[in-house]
This record gives C-alpha cells, structure tokens and sequence, in this order.
C-alpha cells in the first residue's frame, strides 16, 4: 500500500481515450488518484520509479473466471485467485456461478462481493441463469442485478434449452441485463476428448465437432434476433462461430463475443493424448479456425480476450486422458498467449481496446482511464519480455497450465490500483 506519492516515468502509454495516446509519458499518483500526466518532466518528493520501455494500459478486466470460494477453496479461493489476476494483469474479474452452492440467488452475489473486498483486484458477481445451474428453473435475476450481479450465465454449463434461453433473454430485456453462453451442444459433443479431426482420429479418441459450437451459436442468435434482448458469446472457438457472429453484428443485432487467450495460439496439432492440460472446453481447434480467430479479434467481430481460467485440482488432472476433467488456468499467462502469437497485431489496435476497455462496456460497468483526475486503474506489460512459466510462479492453487515450462513473449509486469502497487519488474 502506497504511503507517498508515486511517479512513474518514461511509460508507453496504451490508451485510446487519451489525447496522449502512444506517447512516452510521466504520470504522478497521489493518494490513488492520478494528479498529473504529461511529456514533460514532473517534480516528485515521494517514490520515482523508471519504466523505460514498459507500456501502461487502463486496468485490465476478465469476463468469465471459474472461482472456487465457495466449495471448491481447494483448488482456487478468494486470496489465490485475486494474486493470479493480479499477476496476469487483471484489476477485475467477473466470475461464474459455478461454485457450491451455485451463485443462483442474492444471498450468494452478496458473499463474493463481501468475502473479495480489500483484496487488490475488484471482483463482480456473474449469476446463474438457472437454478443449481442445471438448465431447469429460472433464477430471480432482477433481484441479483439489484445486489451487484453485473451479468447472467450457467457459466461451465452451456444453457441447452431453447425454452430457457429466450426466457432469460426477455426476461433481462426488463431491465438491461446481458444473458452469457459458451456455446455446446451436449448431444453433439458427449463424451468427446478433443477437436474432431484428424488428431483425434490418430489418438483413437471420440472428437468434438465444431458443429457442436456452431449449432448453438445460430440458435442464440435466432433467440436474439426474437427477442431483442443482449447476448455475449463466451470463448468462441471455431471459423464458422466466427462468421455467424460478424453477420450478426451486420443485422444490427446486440452480440458481443470474447475468444480465450490459448484458442488464439494452440491448435489441436499439439494434444498428444498424455498432457491433459491441453484438455481443454472449448478444445483447441485447427490452424485455419485460429486465423479465422485473429481475424475476428482485428476486425472487431470478436470483442474482447478472456482469460477461460478454469483451475482444476491435480487428482482430476492426472488420469489418464479420457476420464481427465476439462479446464486449464490462464490468467496469468492469456496476455503472454497472444503476445507470443499475434502481439504486433493487437498492439496496433491496442491492447487496452481487448482487455480493458471492451470489457467493461460490455458488463456495463464504468470504464477507466490513464487521465488527470482519474483513480489509478493501470496494468503494466512488456511485449518483448521473454520469460518461462514455472509452476512456482503461478500464483492460483491449481497448476494446470498448459504453458508449464515453455518460453513465452510478453510479459505482465504488475498493477496499480488505487494505492495498491504490485510491480514486478
């Protein structure tokens, strides 16, 4: 915790709501709060600290992390998860449901709200759309908006019911809410490992095909269309998913789409039926589904990278593949995953627009911003920075990380919130 003033010189400044934009700045924080920002060199009694090739963005914020408080603290709580998201960038994350008991009811909206203050990174609440999450009942949505639920999902349980869906589209339509699938169709996809396709054809094992995705995506899209309601499509993952969301964004229809950091590097060329942390929902797809991502994510078609964090305990993950649970963690590795595979790109537009700014205008959540007068909400990053993920530098209890022991580019460096400085230069 800051106790002095605070100034940081010589940052690259990465945010397009400022005059500023793409210069070498200097920026003094006093008690939290930005004082002064500028080219010019800028007098300070307290803390100087130099970031000479370091980029600073607006803090940046994930849609959709897997928590485990309540229930399953064994493999994430409140504290480890707040260290990972901090490690990886993130000043805010919007949790799923999928906790015991589910995050179904107000009750459940106010205890993370109460049991995450003061941890150094701003958790949101993201409530169920059904009851236990098991696609039956409909919750009281309305009354969870009304004690900070930002949005609504079954989170890890794809909503199949048409029924369900289109009540809970017209339903939040009430009062502004957005409705959040990851789309799979389970009669599509049961008991399948990995992408269907040529890797899992050699591994002898069942695929999931990108139908399965692609099935679901134009279902909600035509529930939308209907309803006139909001929608966001989490992770998407397949070129055809891509497509149908880019013509529904031409129609004018209210879709947003996040694609998770690993989707946009690995393809299932890399599954070898032993690593069980590259098992992961959605699967990794094709190298021509990962162009079609990118794309997507330049022109705008896809809003936003998520982080698809999921922490799974070791007993669920070392088994042999078929009866290994699905899931991988990536907050702090998901800036390191694109960077390493698309970062010149994403620079040019701008990492604040993907990870900070998207979001939040997403969630309906106030945006933040690097400017005079604003609380400090920054998150700062090297993309030349080459470093190696080791299991002792992951801060989330659970270690199933795809990236354990490989080199990756671009590396976060820390955040500042408030007067919370964590700076690992």
């Amino acid at each position: 915790m800051l106790s002095m003033d605070l100034l940081l010189n010589n940052v690259l400044l990465d945010d397009p709501q400022s005059e500023l934009n793409g210069s070498v700045v200097n920026i003094l924080v006093r008690a939290g709060q930005i004082t002064s920002i500028g080219t010019s060199e800028i007098p300070c009694d307290g803390k100087i600290i130099d970031l000479k090739g370091v980029s600073v963005s607006p803090g940046w914020m994930d849609i959709g992390v897997q928590a485990g408080e309540p229930g399953y603290e064994h493999r994430e709580d409140f504290v480890s998860l707040a260290k990972a998201a901090s490690a990886g960038g993130f000043t805010a994350i919007a949790c799923l449901p999928n906790v015991n008991p589910v995050m179904d009811n107000k009750a459940a909206i106010s205890y993370l709200k109460k049991n995450s203050l003061g941890l150094g990174v701003h958790f949101f609440p993201i409530g169920a759309v059904s009851e236990g999450a098991n696609g039956g009942d409909i919750t009281e949505m309305m009354d969870m908006t009304y004690h900070g639920a930002v949005a609504f999902s079954d989170g890890e349980m794809s909503i199949q019911h048409s029924g369900l869906m289109l009540r809970a589209l017209l339903y939040c339509k009430s009062f502004g809410g957005l409705i959040i699938n990851q789309p799979n169709d389970y009669t599509l996809s049961e008991n399948g490992q990995l992408n269907e396709g040529v890797q899992a054809v050699s591994l002898g094992m069942k695929g999931i095909p990108a139908l399965a995705e692609e099935l679901m995506i134009q279902r909600d899209i035509s529930l939308l269309d209907y309803a006139d309601s909001r929608l966001h499509i989490a992770y998407v993952s397949t070129k055809g998913g891509v497509e149908m969301i880019r013509a529904a964004k031409s129609q004018g229809l209210n879709i947003t789409a996040s694609v998770a950091g690993i989707n946009l590097l690995l393809d299932d060329t890399v599954v070898d039926g032993v690593n069980t942390n590259y098992k992961v929902m959605p699967p990794l797809r094709t190298k021509e589904d990962i162009e079609a991502l990118q794309k997507g994510l330049l022109d705008g078609t896809i809003d936003c990278i998520a982080s698809n964090h999921v922490p799974r305990e070791e007993e669920t993950k070392k088994l042999e593949f078929p009866y290994a649970s699905f899931g991988a963690i990536g907050l702090q590795t998901t800036f390191s995953a694109v960077c390493t595979g698309l970062g010149k790109q994403v620079q040019a537009m701008s990492w604040a627009n993907c990870l900070a700014i998207h979001p939040r205008k997403i969630l309906g959540i106030q945006g933040v911003s690097i400017q005079k007068g604003q609380q400090a909400n920054m998150t700062f990053f090297d993309t030349e920075k080459e470093w190696t993920v080791k299991e002792e530098d992951l801060f989330s209890k659970s270690k199933n990380s795809p990236f354990l022991g490989k080199k990756m580019k671009g590396k976060v460096l820390g955040i500042l919130l408030g007067e919370n400085l964590m700076l690992r230069l």
